[in-house]
């Protein structure tokens, strides 16, 4: 009965590789490799504990979006996201919070969806969407950031 079961396990994991082969080439078509890499392997996904500065948006597709800002003078020192959003999203926010690290408030509020297009090399019409949802959030985080500054 033992080697029965070896030999359903190998089979299941040889169907799962092939159908996870099958997934990664038909995104391949469809999307490019920094999107893919962003999308596969995101950085600064998380929270902040106490942020200087945070917002979550939901788009029009239902994705949110949730940004954090940690800002030290005037320049944003780390930023951070989560979405349960689609792997356009995923791009998206990591490219955002990437870009945001280092720049001025200022700089980061002038952030664009067609700036994330551009670092991506673009998505498919229907993710268009995931740019500017990540970008508002940023303002929107950004915005949070200046509101309690005013405090």
């Amino acid at each position: 009965m033992a080697d029965k079961n070896v030999n359903v396990n190998s089979d299941f994991d040889e169907l799962v590789k092939n159908i996870e082969e099958e997934i990664v080439e038909e995104a391949r078509e469809i999307y490019t490799e920094k999107t893919l890499e962003e999308a596969y392997n995101p950085k600064n996904v998380g929270e902040l504990k106490n942020p200087g500065g945070a917002a979550r948006v939901t788009g029009p597709c239902g994705d949110t979006v949730q940004i954090h800002l940690e800002v030290g003078g005037d320049k944003i020192t780390d930023s951070k996201f989560i979405t349960d959003g689609c792997g356009a999203s995923i791009a998206c926010g990591s490219v955002v919070t990437e870009f945001a690290k280092g720049k001025t408030v200022e700089e980061a509020s002038k952030l664009t969806a067609e700036h994330i297009l551009a670092i991506l090399g673009g998505l498919p019409e229907d993710n268009i969407h995931c740019a500017a949802l990540a970008t508002d959030t940023l303002k929107a985080a950004i915005g949070d950031y200046r509101a309690k500054k005013l405090c």
